[in-house]
């Protein structure tokens, strides 16, 4: 239970207090923008005083029912969770510009956005917005969502620029939201899919484990140059959100398997089976 539940929300919490520490304390009052749903928010917030707390749980609202609708697991659980403690960190957090220079509050900010949300990944979770919208698309086929994610921050940062007529927060807001994608790479898998070797003895077990979560499996008979004992190699692809409930389900399944995680580039065919 701890292991399942209360230690994965404890790291989604904390991962929740960086990313609105981060939200507060450095990008808010230096008006730099963050990626994703939360830097529109900031975007809508900067222009029309508007609550920037208010704003980030209420476009997240439709993106977490679409996510219970499709998904319903823990990964969604934790999601709301992370944005729930995010709004109500931001409200208690003061909004006081830490850094009086707006590249080191940008960089400051990007680090922490970018752990908050890499241990939240970590966990099975993640910070809400678009790492739900990932997770949907990703499920059936090979979505190219970092080039989109890439294209929408784009445009939101050069409307930015463009209407407050200072491209120092644009370039600024680039910055950070860089730093923050290279952090999670540090954290978690920057990949939205991975393929996954595992060796094992004990085929049977984790086959039947891994038509649950509906991946497709290949088996493939082979042999161990040193033992000369005869195992398999089963092979899949899952998601970077689906990760770490495959890593926990080999462990409890068969702890003595071999597991080799690589980054996919590309797929073709079926992806998700059933």
């Amino acid at each position: 239970m701890f292991r399942q539940w209360v230690f994965p929300i404890c790291i989604t919490v904390l991962g929740a207090a960086l990313v609105a520490a981060s939200f507060n304390l450095f990008l808010i009052p230096r008006q730099i923008l963050s990626g994703g749903l939360s830097g529109i928010s900031m975007m809508v917030g900067y222009f029309t005083n508007w609550n920037i707390a208010f704003l980030y749980l209420l476009s997240n609202l439709p993106v977490i029912i679409w996510g219970l609708l499709r998904i319903g697991r823990k990964f969604i659980l934790l999601s709301v969770t992370s944005v729930i403690f995010t709004t109500w960190f931001m409200h208690i957090i003061p909004e006081i510009p830490v850094a009086q220079n707006d590249i080191l509050a940008a960089v400051t900010g990007g680090v922490l956005i970018g752990v908050g949300t890499g241990i939240s990944m970590r966990v099975g979770g993640s910070t809400g917005g678009f790492d739900i919208i990932g997770s949907i698309v990703t499920q059936k086929r090979d979505f190219p969502l970092g080039t989109s994610l890439f294209m929408l921050n784009g445009l939101v940062i050069l409307a930015l620029g463009y209407y407050k007529n200072n491209w120092d927060l644009a370039l600024n807001s680039m910055l950070s939201i860089y730093i923050t994608a290279k952090v999670i790479d540090m954290i978690h898998t920057r990949h939205l899919k991975v393929t996954v070797f595992i060796m094992t003895r004990n085929k049977e077990p984790l086959v039947e484990q891994l038509m649950k979560v509906h991946r497709g499996v290949t088996i493939v008979n082979t042999e161990g140059a040193y033992t000369k004992q005869p195992q398999h190699m089963l092979m899949t692809v899952t998601t970077r959100y689906e990760l770490i409930d495959l890593r926990n389900m080999i462990r409890n399944t068969d702890p003595d398997a071999f597991v080799n995680i690589v980054e996919t580039i590309g797929i073709m065919g079926q992806f998700r089976r059933g």
